[in-house]
């Protein structure tokens, strides 16, 4: 975990570290199963920190043994924890949890809205373009994504500086007047502005290039379920309005949520499929962190997917 640079001089980097006795019953009575926790200061401030594990006892007692964690763990008043059914659910609910409530020692997570990514436009160049002004989840032929137009360029940067791209055919920069640009003189440009090689070869290795960075379009025609089970027993089975069927309902621990997704955005979790239903009808927009957390199960098939629209 980063932590924001020190405000107060109470918290000198030399100050003796205190195991937090106050917050060991706490940590020690959280299940050891998946979730997210929350670190509280004072009543009415913003949260401290907020994280998710697999496993909420383990992962509480090792930030109390953190010395790097100590100016936090001082401010920490109390512990929450919510239990999911699965790390995905976890890493979803971290995210929309980080976004919503801001909490102080969470540097990554924190809600964007100058989310931007590439595109080529009709002259082949790669242009930057807004999430305000296109929807990412639908838009084909997008590629990285970004936090600001300056990150985007940076991006674009080093990916002509990997592949040996034009600076001046990509748009960084000005022509050199029909001559090859000063970075093919050093090797860096393989060399399309001066001749060395065709304007189809450098679309070619372009295309390569940015193809790694392809934004994956939503794949389904709505809203969709994710299933999770803790532990993750396939006998616990979605049984419409009734949620878990009785029969097969498991020890008192076990758990199974339908995580709602639309346009790669994180809506919620229930455990019956009627509220999925019902929360599958919220409209959503493109969420960068929903994307990352699931483009790898979606898209290739490890998840148990509910379809909630006809």
């Amino acid at each position: 975990m980063q932590l924001p640079r020190r405000r107060r001089a109470d918290f000198e980097a030399g100050r003796e570290f205190q195991y937090p006795e106050h917050l060991r019953e706490q940590a020690a009575g959280a299940p050891a199963a998946p979730g997210v926790y929350t670190f509280h200061g004072q009543p009415g401030d913003l949260p401290l920190y907020i994280g998710k594990s697999v496993n909420l006892r383990a992962r509480l007692l090792s930030h109390l043994r953190n010395p790097d964690e100590d100016r936090m763990l001082r401010q920490t008043r109390a512990i929450s924890f919510e239990r999911t059914a699965g790390e995905i659910g976890a890493l979803l609910l971290e995210a929309q949890q980080i976004k919503q409530q801001q909490p102080l020692f969470n540097q990554k997570l924190r809600r964007n809205k100058q989310l931007c990514a590439l595109r080529l436009a009709s002259d082949g160049r790669p242009e930057v373009v807004h999430s305000k002004d296109i929807d990412f989840a639908l838009t084909p032929e997008l590629f990285g994504l970004y936090a600001s137009r300056h990150a985007a360029l940076e991006g674009l940067r080093a990916l002509a500086d990997e592949h040996r791209l034009c600076y001046a055919v990509l748009g960084l920069e000005k022509p050199a007047g029909g001559r090859g640009c000063f970075r093919s003189m050093l090797k860096q440009c393989a060399g399309v502005c001066c001749g060395r090689e065709s304007e189809a070869e450098h679309r070619a290795r372009l295309l390569s290039a940015l193809d790694g960075l392809r934004i994956a379009c939503w794949p389904y025609s709505g809203a969709i379920g994710l299933v999770e089970r803790w532990p993750a027993d396939p006998t616990m089975t979605v049984a419409g309005e009734a949620g878990l069927k009785p029969e097969t309902a498991g020890p008192a621990d076990a758990m199974l949520q339908i995580h709602v997704v639309r346009n790669w955005c994180y809506l919620g979790s229930v455990s019956q499929l009627e509220q999925a239903r019902a929360l599958a009808q919220v409209a959503a927009g493109f969420d960068a962190d929903g994307y990352k957390v699931l483009c790898r199960p979606l898209l290739t098939g490890q998840a148990e997917i509910l379809p909630l629209q006809a």
